[in-house]
């Protein structure tokens, strides 16, 4: 039996966040096959992954040990999507001299990240090789965690990883809800969309989120938010299951601020927009114009005030599909839309007027959009001469593209959009690069909570809270 027993791997972790404060003791034990270094020692090793469950914005703590010194390993992760395909990222390590690695300290050497990059095992993740062109990694039940193995392999591994065993593999799930965070259905006055209420009596500021043209009803950023002390809408504007034209006016948006505004749980003076894409420039549009929409900040992700102002919004849509021959693709057939609304029109009546906006906003550019274009010159030159340009915050992330959301999320560079009215499926461009990506959605996702927390918790005739 000496050959053939089985040695097990003991992994003891204790999980403590500030969001799932319960103490949980993990036991992870693994059956290997014991291996030996050149020194024909045994090896015994142990995985440890902290937290093994937090939110998505929380970052773990991957340590291997009880290896021997200078051995060569693979860490490596893996995801099974709600859409049925499996995501991985890996990095290649080589032990220190008392057999250890630390991911938040040492570096990888190869794979989909190098360097020390303590969340790259999340941020690098890309659909496994044979996997369909497009894909685009999304959870669409927030009721349920992201599921990823993190396992650790032999040597440096490139590929095949199914096919063979790890030394030691830990589970952990990933959040987008807090523990008593409340989700409720919304159905009102034409309004369709899902609010989340933060644990707690309140009450707490409130934000209407505000996705892209793509449709549907996306919950995770707003799950998130709410995780984080804020009531948030997500709101579904754009039917994708319908083949009826919308008749979408800028009503919808105004009744769906007041459904947030009017909760008993919400501070009244104190609700923010939040969007991306084409979401931006409905949350300028409603700044800007609205009289019954009175926002407390704004949050704009890559896009533009240049559009042309209409009260149905389904006509920009019309005039989208109307511009769609002047769009181009790159060598690999994808659509490149980043020129459509370029130049911006100078003095033109159809851009929102920026110098209209009183309340502070924050822009987040990022410069590899090949999507949809932010002219923030024009922008703070437009504020500036009305005199607001002081309202106006401009966070610019060279080599970031058009999606940036919250961060440790995957980077998609390209994947399948479906363009209404018509339900043609393209390969759409978003543009960015992996690394200064992630960079962005960690940067811009603190910077953004900050800006909420000061322009919505915190205001001017506030005392600071006294810090303990």
């Amino acid at each position: 039996m000496q050959g053939a027993r089985c040695l097990f791997s003991y992994t003891r972790i204790a999980a403590r966040t500030s969001f799932f404060p319960s103490r949980v003791n993990v036991s992870s034990f693994t059956c290997i096959n014991p291996k030996r270094s050149s020194t024909t020692a045994p090896m015994f090793p142990l995985l440890s992954v902290k937290p093994t469950r937090g939110l998505v914005d929380e970052k773990i703590q991957v340590f291997v040990s009880n290896l021997p010194p200078r051995f060569a390993v693979t860490l490596h992760s893996l995801h099974h999507s709600e859409d049925d395909y499996y995501w991985e990222a890996f990095g290649h390590y080589n032990t220190d001299e008392l057999g250890n690695v630390t991911v938040t300290e040492d570096a990888s050497v190869g794979g989909t990240y190098e360097g020390t990059e303590p969340m790259g095992l999340l941020w690098s993740m890309q659909p496994v090789p044979g996997s369909r062109t497009g894909l685009r990694l999304r959870k669409m039940n927030v009721l349920t965690p992201m599921v990823v193995h993190i396992s650790v392999f032999s040597g440096h591994v490139t590929e095949g990883f199914s096919k063979q065993s790890p030394l030691a593999t830990v589970v952990i799930e990933r959040w987008y809800l807090a523990p008593g965070v409340r989700r409720i259905d919304i159905r009102e006055d034409g309004v369709k969309g899902t609010l989340f209420i933060p644990p707690g009596p309140g009450p707490f500021p409130g934000v209407l989120d505000l996705w892209g043209g793509g449709g549907g009803l996306v919950e995770y950023r707003s799950g998130l938010l709410a995780s984080h002390g804020f009531v948030s809408m997500a709101l579904e504007y754009f039917i994708v299951d319908t083949n009826r034209p919308p008749t979408l006016h800028f009503k919808i948006f105004e009744e769906a601020f007041r459904i947030v505004q009017e909760h008993p749980l919400v501070m009244k003076d104190k609700v923010a927009l939040y969007g991306l894409s084409f979401g931006t420039y409905v949350t300028l549009r409603l700044a800007a114009y609205s009289k019954s929409v009175s926002p407390r900040c704004c949050v704009c992700i890559n896009g533009s005030h240049d559009p042309p102002v209409h009260n149905l919004l389904y006509k920009l849509f019309v005039h989208v599909m109307h511009t769609q021959n002047e769009t181009r693709s790159d060598q690999e057939g994808q659509v490149v839309r980043r020129d459509l609304i370029l130049p911006i029109p100078i003095e033109s009546k159809e851009t929102v007027d920026m110098g209209r906006i009183e309340c502070p906003l924050m822009m987040v550019i990022g410069d590899d959009d090949q999507n949809w274009s932010t002219s923030a010159e024009d922008m703070t030159q437009m504020m500036r001469a009305a005199g607001n340009e002081h309202l106006l915050t401009i966070l610019r992330y060279p080599g970031a593209g058009h999606l940036i959301e919250p961060p440790y999320t995957p980077h998609t560079r390209a994947s399948t959009f479906v363009m209404p009215p018509k339900r043609d499926k393209m390969i759409m461009l978003w543009g960015g690069s992996p690394k200064p990506h992630a960079d962005a959605q960690e940067d811009s996702w603190e910077k953004i909570l900050g800006f909420f927390l000061q322009q919505l918790y915190l205001s001017h005739n506030d005392d600071p809270k006294a810090k303990l």
